[in-house]
C-alpha cells in the first residue's frame, strides 16, 4: 500500500465485475448435488445466482427443500467450491491487473459482494491480487444487505465519495441505496438497460471513472 490520500474510491462487485468462476465451480457444486440425489445445475443456472444472497440461491436452486435443509446442501456446496477455488483460481476479465494498478495510484479500491469471506480470499490471494485493494466487505461476514455494506466501507475508510462497478440490477440499486454513482460492467452475467455509465470493457475504467466522481 503507498501512503497518497485517496478519498475517492472506486468499489467493485466481485462476480461478473472483476472475475468470472461460473463454468468452474458447477462441477464442484454437481458433485455435492449428486451425492444427495438432487438436480445437477448447468452454468446458465450459476450465471443467474451470482450476486444474490444464500436464501436467494437456494429459493431458486432447491425450492422443494425446506429452508434449513437447502441451506445446508448449499454450505457443502460452497466448501467444494472454495477448496476448488483455492488451488485453481478463476477467469479473471481482460487487462483486470495492470487497469487495477492504474486505478490504485489515484482512487481507494475496494470489494463489496455478496459471497462469503472466504470466496473473496480465493479471489485475493490465488491471483496476488490483495496489494491493489484497500478494503473489501462481504454479505457473509457481516449479513447486512450490499447497500449497507458499501456505506460501511466507504464510512470506516473515510470516503468523501466513490462509485460502485458491478453488473447486475441489484448492483446498481445497492449503490443508489448507498447514494453513489454506478457504473454498469457490461461485460459481465447481468443487463441494465437504464444505467446511466456503461463500461465496455475492464480497461475502460480509469477513463470513465473521473467522469461519475
Amino acid at each position: 500500500m503507498n501512503d497518497i490520500p485517496r478519498k475517492k474510491g472506486v468499489i467493485f462487485d466481485l462476480d461478473g465485475t472483476l472475475w468470472n468462476t461460473s463454468e468452474r465451480i458447477v462441477p464442484a457444486w454437481n458433485e455435492v448435488l449428486a451425492r444427495r440425489g438432487l438436480r445437477q445445475i448447468t452454468t446458465e443456472d450459476m450465471n443467474s445466482y451470482m450476486g444474490k444472497t444464500p436464501d436467494g440461491i437456494v429459493s431458486m436452486m432447491l425450492p422443494d427443500l425446506p429452508r434449513e435443509e437447502g441451506l445446508a446442501v448449499f454450505a457443502d456446496c460452497l466448501t467444494a467450491e472454495d477448496d476448488f477455488l483455492r488451488r485453481h483460481g478463476g477467469i479473471l476479465y481482460p487487462a483486470l491487473e495492470e487497469t487495477l494498478a492504474v486505478l490504485r495510484e489515484t482512487y481507494f479500491l475496494g470489494i463489496v459482494s455478496n459471497c462469503h469471506p472466504a470466496y473473496l480470499d480465493n479471489f485475493l490471494d490465488f491471483h496476488g491480487l490483495r496489494k491493489y485493494f484497500d478494503d473489501g466487505e462481504t454479505f457473509g461476514g457481516t449479513h447486512l444487505p450490499k447497500a449497507e455494506n458499501i456505506r460501511l466501507l466507504m464510512e470506516r475508510n473515510s470516503l468523501q465519495s466513490a462509485v460502485y462497478v458491478g453488473d447486475t440490477a441489484l448492483d446498481a440499486q445497492s449503490a443508489e441505496q448507498a447514494g453513489i454513482p454506478f457504473l454498469f460492467a457490461a461485460y459481465g452475467f447481468g443487463d441494465v438497460p437504464d444505467a446511466a455509465y456503461a463500461v465496455p470493457t475492464f480497461a475502460d475504467l480509469p477513463a470513465l471513472v473521473p467522469q461519475v466522481i
